[in-house]
């Protein structure tokens, strides 16, 4: 996926707002105020369970640890075509989804 794609998918995700908090360079995906993915010239960044975030970066070379975020806890993904769409797809829904479940029971259901 490149860069537009990635945008037009995070857009589709339910409660999602954009902006640039940290300047032009970085277009920032949210759910309910919480980050979920930041994308940047070539890479996106995506929030991951710990375990998996590890696992992912061993199998696949366009994947290091969060090069801004919380290393722990988020995943760089270089945009270079070498991870298949749907599994990109994948990644960011997950991402969307452990910013919700990150939420309040209240801010999840102002959400709905």
């Amino acid at each position: 996926m490149n860069p537009d794609a990635v945008a037009d998918y995070c857009r589709t995700l339910s409660g999602t707002t954009q902006g640039h908090p940290f300047g032009p360079g970085a277009l920032v995906f949210k759910v309910g105020g919480k980050i979920f993915a930041i994308l940047g010239e070539g890479s996106v960044s995506l929030k991951c369970d710990p375990g998996l975030a590890v696992v992912l970066r061993e199998n696949y070379p366009a994947v290091t640890a969060g090069y801004h975020p919380n290393k722990r806890q988020w995943n760089t993904v270089a945009l270079a075509g070498s991870v298949p769409a749907d599994e990109l797809r994948d990644w960011i829904h997950d991402s969307h989804a452990l910013a919700i479940a990150s939420l309040t029971r209240a801010e999840r259901a102002a959400l709905a």
